[in-house]
């Protein structure tokens, strides 16, 4: 099972992660997964590594 989380506290709302990856929006200045398990890494390892923050956790 695959588990994506944002750290509200690292997060800058830059939008790179929304960019890159459907799976984020924008909630207010700060990103958050729209399904936080989803069945498939697919594109949210990309939004991670493209994170300037490290803000977002792939497990």
């Amino acid at each position: 099972m695959v588990k994506v989380s944002v750290s509200k506290k690292k997060c800058i709302g830059c939008k790179a992660c929304v960019e890159v990856c459907d799976n984020f929006k924008m909630v207010g200045d700060k990103s958050e997964p729209i399904d936080k398990n989803p069945k498939e890494v697919g594109c949210n390892e990309k939004a991670a590594k493209e994170c300037p923050t490290s803000a977002i956790t792939v497990k």
